[in-house]
């Protein structure tokens, strides 16, 4: 059964599974669909053209799918995706896309976004990310899956961070962080490889170690872009994991970090 509190405000044009839980004062506008199993707190908002997956949850005064932050916007019909078993905390808001980047935001799952923090306008973000309090993306942002982002950091707009990556609190991305890199400072560097994440995914030492190998041919040889690419293309032949660092390198677009 439907558990909506009268004090909701629902659109009539809003799709919600059966189950959906809406709590008092919660705004859910037209164009939304909200898939089974999701929560709704008190006094959030989602406003559309917005899908929710199954079993998203979305605390107190959150703020999902409504108008992107953007001069340019004028009033295009743009969307939000959202895959499943999200959580998106207290003041969160995630913004839709715009005309310029495809019309839409995307938000994989089992994504956990903490209080505060700031989801802009054609972001692309994986599964299984951590963003931490106050963390802020700018438009047009990509983030890798088992990205985690530590409290107060950002990521300059059109700046992708690949799969595994981590950025310490505070710290400002300004470049490209590539897969399986630690990163931290104002602008961002690169420090290590996020190795204990690693294990905690279940990396092999093997596999580590090819990573190390290859952040050292990246950061540690003083070998010119170029070059550096074309021994990590070599080093990817014989283990499969670099494979995701090569192509990251191979499609930056604001430059690695260095």
């Amino acid at each position: 059964m439907s558990r909506i509190d009268p004090r909701a405000a629902v659109s009539p044009q809003a799709q919600l599974a059966d189950d959906v839980q809406v709590g008092a004062f919660a705004v859910i506008g037209p164009d939304v669909v909200v898939g089974p199993g999701c929560v709704i707190a008190p006094h959030a908002i989602v406003n559309g053209p917005t899908t929710l997956g199954a079993n998203n949850q979305v605390f107190q005064f959150a703020s999902i799918g409504d108008a992107p932050q953007d001069k340019k916007y004028k009033g295009e019909p743009t969307r939000l995706t959202i895959g499943d078993r999200n959580v998106f905390r207290e003041y969160v808001t995630v913004n839709r896309g715009t005309v310029t980047g495809h019309g839409v935001t995307r938000i994989g799952s089992d994504n956990l976004l903490l209080a505060y923090s700031h989801v802009a306008h054609d972001c692309i973000l994986g599964d299984n990310i951590v963003l931490s309090n106050v963390v802020m993306l700018g438009g047009h942002v990509e983030l890798g899956d088992w990205v985690i982002m530590s409290g107060y950091s950002g990521a300059h707009q059109f700046s992708k961070i690949g799969a595994h990556a981590f950025i310490g609190n505070n710290t400002a991305v300004t470049r490209d962080v590539p897969p399986y890199v630690l990163a931290t400072g104002q602008p961002a560097e690169p420090r290590a490889v996020n190795s204990e994440g690693l294990k905690r995914r279940g990396f092999s030492e093997v596999q580590i170690r090819a990573i190390r190998n290859a952040y050292r041919v990246l950061y540690r040889s003083d070998l010119k872009l170029d070059v550096a690419v074309e021994k990590l293309t070599q080093m990817a032949g014989e283990h499969e994991v670099l494979k995701p660092f090569v192509e990251f390198i191979g499609r930056s677009t604001r430059s690695l970090v260095r």
